[in-house]
């Protein structure tokens, strides 16, 4: 939960929830009561230039995720990890509109 903390401290995150009056530390308790912990799936590697992207498609492949919502240009120039879509949540949001 580190990460995400990090993540949402940064000015471009901070100031938009502090918009809705929603501090990082809100975000992540609500997030937490919604996670499932995972193993993430063995798997070689598929992002060279950014190893750590794996980890993401490590997790959602042992999930069995359908789709993963990112902005990160190294997953979302894959488009598709084996059964799994990969869609900016721009794409997301026009899919179930």
């Amino acid at each position: 939960m580190r990460v995400v903390a990090d993540v949402l401290c940064r000015q471009k995150f901070a100031e938009r929830l502090a918009l809705v009056g929603v501090t990082p530390h809100d975000l992540i308790l609500g997030y937490a009561a919604l996670a499932s912990v995972i193993e993430p799936a063995e798997m070689e590697p598929v992002i060279l230039a950014d190893p750590d992207d794996d980890a993401v498609l490590a997790c959602a492949v042992a999930a069995g995720s359908e789709v993963i919502v990112s902005g990160d240009s190294h997953l979302l120039t894959l488009k598709r990890y084996q059964d799994i879509r990969v869609l900016t949540a721009r794409e997301l949001v026009a899919e179930i509109q």
